[in-house]
């Protein structure tokens, strides 16, 4: 018998990604679609690239089924996540409700208190690579953001091996628009980021507290990281370029050989020595990663490149999925993209 599947918020990008993947996943079925604002709406009408277009959207109540998915804006998973958990359905959040750690990190991210404060540290941090022995028989666990991802499995290796030094960690993201979500925005549109880049959220973006407490959880005393996004003009993909101060007497090789062995078994994660590209894991849930290192200025910089909607999101909750539930880590992910 399949794990029965719920995702709420399925018309947006990350709830038709995770429709595709779970509708080709061998251990998962979806019972349940929930669109708020799209209830009694056809799946094709908001989805017609998936197949099964006749199923109907619901509610955001869920009665029957073994684990949720959330792919909700920022502040609409708490309430859901509680009441789904009291059924003893299992929950993968992919919003933002329960990444912090604590209600003064969230409190300093978000600029508002937390509902349910206390569940904040609770629920294991998603990214598998580099947690996933909490994730094990978990019931609940909170999808990291799209450019976290990126950054930490770009900077963790780094520090589970004791080599980053004194000074910030610098995170320099490009995103494509996918990443804002499906709203019309006027800053979005077609003419307005065509034939451009821009940053934005410049030392304010909510994503920065969670990239220090991900390097704080793999040992770092006190992180300072500085974040810069920005927007370029493609659908989706993500790449950062990490500047990490390295100890004193590392080199190249030591390197090279940390990050080698860091990810040695990690089935979506490869440590690649030609730049990476986005286009080469659009569709994927892979990560890419190259590291480099500074002798002038003894710092490493590393690479990685993700697609934000996949290991970024969807693809990612789908991973954690498959780890809390004992099956195998790459049940129904795809690990080759496509070009051109």
């Amino acid at each position: 018998m399949k794990t029965r599947i719920a995702i709420l918020g399925a018309s947006g990008y990350a709830g038709g990604e995770l429709i595709r993947l779970v509708d080709d996943h061998p251990e998962m079925e979806v019972v349940h679609l929930g669109a708020h604002s799209k209830a009694g709406a056809k799946l094709g009408d908001v989805h017609p690239h998936l197949t099964g277009g006749e199923r109907v959207l619901g509610s955001n109540d869920v009665r029957d089924a073994d684990l949720a998915f959330l792919a909700l804006p920022h502040g609409a998973s708490s309430d859901p996540a509680m009441e789904l958990l009291a059924k003893g359905i299992k929950v993968v959040d992919l919003g933002s409700d329960f990444r912090l750690d604590s209600t003064d990190r969230y409190e300093a991210a978000y600029g508002s208190p937390h509902p349910y404060g206390e569940q904040l540290g609770g629920w294991p941090y998603g990214i598998p690579e580099l947690f996933g022995k909490e994730l094990v028989g978990a019931d609940r666990a909170a999808a990291p953001g799209c450019y976290p991802t990126s950054a930490l499995l770009a900077t963790a290796p780094l520090q589970q091996a004791g080599l980053i030094g004194d000074g910030a960690v610098i995170v320099d993201s490009m995103s494509g628009v996918s990443g804002a979500g499906r709203g019309a925005k006027e800053n979005l549109m077609f003419g307005a980021v065509d034939e451009g880049v821009s940053a934005y959220g410049v030392l304010t973006h909510r994503h920065r507290p969670e990239i220090e407490q991900g390097l704080g959880a793999l040992g770092a005393t006190e992180p300072t990281v500085i974040f810069t996004p920005h927007l370029v003009p493609m659908q989706r993909g993500i790449m950062s370029t990490c500047y990490v101060p390295a100890q004193p007497g590392t080199d190249a090789a030591a390197i090279t050989a940390v990050y080698e062995s860091a990810y040695a078994d990690a089935p979506f994660v490869s440590v690649v020595e030609q730049s990476p590209k986005t286009r080469w894991v659009v569709g994927t849930n892979r990560a890419l990663v190259q590291p480099h290192f500074d002798p002038r200025t003894n710092t490493a910089v590393v690479i990685s490149v993700i697609d934000n909607l996949l290991k970024g999101a969807a693809g990612q909750a789908v991973q954690c999925a498959n780890v809390m539930l004992g099956y195998d880590e790459t049940a129904g992910l795809p690990m080759a993209g496509w070009m051109p």
